[in-house]
């Protein structure tokens, strides 16, 4: 039985004056890959910054509706950011490597967070993250070394393993493909679809193609609404909406 990580209700969202998000509606799976596709400034991006509440940051935005994760109200005065943040993880559309060695990065959040007790546990969690972002092997031996020498793919699987480090349950990624070759971006693909057996994943993608390769199901974004979401295949080759059909088939976007 699929379960509901996310229930974004009627989200709207304006900077200013300016509207972003008009009463979006959309639930996201666990153990699920969900991608958001449409053409650029269309809200993708802005959305998938409400579920971890980073829109707060930015002055003049104000979000409407109402996002529950596992049946709790994200945006409720009781909420802890911090917390909140740690469950649900993101991956920005270019690699940021903190000024660090590639070990002091995965272990930055989970010193933070004390999810470990002691330097055995850290070099464990550390080891492991890596593992599972599929990147220990060609950084076993260079831990201390700083992460900005990594290439661009590494340094966004290092991203990925320090989202990770922090056991969420959640992780967004913002285009984590959009700066990276297609070598290092099958390296992504074939990760994420490792991580979806443990996380619930929602990727936002300029790539159809990519959408179609990594995604159990697929929401097509158009002016600042959710024109419909479906299955994938079903998105790709039985759209309901025109517009789907015409960004699909490439007579706008």
């Amino acid at each position: 039985m699929t379960t509901i990580k996310f229930q974004a209700q009627q989200v709207s969202v304006s900077y200013g004056t300016k509207r972003a998000l008009s009463d979006i509606t959309l639930d996201v799976y666990d153990k699920e890959v969900l991608a958001l596709i449409g053409p650029s400034g269309c809200g993708k991006t802005t959305f998938i910054r409400c579920l971890n509440r980073i829109n707060d940051e930015i002055d003049n935005c104000s979000v409407s509706g109402s996002i529950f994760l596992d049946g709790k109200d994200i945006y409720a005065p009781y909420m802890d950011i911090v917390e909140l943040r740690r469950r649900v993880g993101i991956v920005f559309q270019k690699p940021t490597p903190f000024p660090k060695s590639i070990f002091d990065n995965i272990a930055y959040g989970p010193r933070i967070h004390g999810l470990t007790h002691n330097q055995s546990q850290l070099e464990s969690l550390v080891i492991e993250s890596l593992e599972k972002a599929a990147l220990l092997d060609e950084v076993k031996d260079r831990l201390h070394e700083p992460a900005t020498g990594l290439s661009g793919g590494q340094q966004q699987r290092l991203c990925i393993a320090r989202a990770i480090a922090l056991d969420p349950e959640v992780i967004l990624m913002d285009e984590p493909c959009s700066a990276l070759d297609p070598i290092a971006t099958a390296r992504i693909e074939e990760l994420i679809d490792q991580l979806q057996k443990q996380y619930a994943i929602v990727i936002v993608t300029h790539s159809m193609q990519q959408a179609a390769r990594v995604s159990k199901r697929t929401a097509f974004f158009h002016l600042g609404e959710m024109i419909e979401c479906d299955t994938t295949d079903t998105i790709f080759t039985h759209p309901k909406d025109e517009r789907t059909q015409g960004y699909i088939t490439g007579r706008f976007g």
